[in-house]
């Protein structure tokens, strides 16, 4: 078995994982709950082994690196990071509602990903050479835990509208969602963590960039809408810490973040030219 066709198994995985813990909310089920565990973990299993076979594929092929160089690659390691940070949220919080509104993101991913009418190459690529360095895992990595915990983030942020706007926060369905405050707690962690691997990658983007173009900063598109990613999710947290921001408000803050991480990852390569245009293909 390759790595594409784990990978298209991966998919139908995250799809059908998400359907169970939608299952699970509906129906209050805590059975159908573990499963849609069961179902992400061992899916994410999977996809860490497509992940493992498409290196070792492209040093089959003499042209060895990770799989992390072009628009296919970054959207499967997002999903994985994504399905990844999930299962280490759940486990921290122990709460498995959230995985209705969470796992969603890795799916649609993978559906990015996989999607022939997007014309995303699935070909394993030769590096250009601004991509040969040591430093493309480490600014990859740390931005894709970012973006990660800024999907799941904006799933939390969905959820505490839901119960708020609800006539019967407590009761019948919206009893199965965590309170409002338990929601706000956690969406507000899960951006602290999301800024802090957001501010690693931009440091280690810097100093690639600085190996491969001679400067630290050039003001290309995407380094532009990443610091306004970065500078988005900086005022958000500056707002709570001195002006006790919370609640729905930074629901709705988690997901315009998010839409901003979106524009900076997938926008930014398609519709403005600049030194990360070969992230496109």
């Amino acid at each position: 078995m390759n790595s594409a066709t784990l990978l298209t198994y991966s998919t139908f995985g995250y799809l059908f994982a998400s359907f169970i813990y939608v299952a699970a909310f509906l129906f209050k089920s805590n059975k159908a709950g573990l499963g849609g565990t069961f179902f992400t973990a061992l899916t994410f299993i999977g996809q860490t082994v497509a992940l493992g076979l498409r290196w070792q594929e492209s040093y089959q092929l003499g042209i060895g690196h990770a799989p992390l160089t072009n628009m296919y690659e970054s959207l499967v390691f997002f999903s994985w990071c994504i399905a990844g940070f999930y299962l280490f949220l759940e486990y921290k919080v122990k709460n498995r509602t959230i995985g209705a509104f969470a796992l969603p993101f890795a799916f649609g991913a993978m559906v990015f990903a996989e999607s022939g009418w997007l014309k995303i190459s699935q070909e394993i690529p030769v590096l250009i050479p601004a991509l040969q360095s040591n430093w493309l895992i480490a600014h990859v990595m740390t931005c894709f835990v970012g973006y990660a915990a800024f999907a799941v983030a904006c799933g939390i942020g969905v959820m505490y509208l839901i119960k708020d706007f609800s006539r019967q926060k407590d009761k019948g369905l919206m009893g199965t969602l965590p309170p409002l405050r338990t929601l706000d707690d956690i969406n507000h962690k899960t951006m602290i963590f999301g800024f802090l691997w957001l501010t690693a990658g931009i440091i280690t983007g810097a100093i690639w960039a600085n190996s491969a173009w001679g400067t630290y900063w050039s003001w290309d598109p995407k380094e532009t809408w990443s610091l306004i990613t970065w500078f988005f999710y900086a005022a958000i947290l500056h707002a709570r810490f001195t002006r006790g921001w919370q609640g729905a408000v930074v629901a709705w803050l988690a997901i315009g973040g998010f839409l901003c991480v979106v524009f900076t990852y997938y926008g930014v390569n398609f519709l403005l030219s600049g030194l990360h245009s070969y992230g496109s293909v």
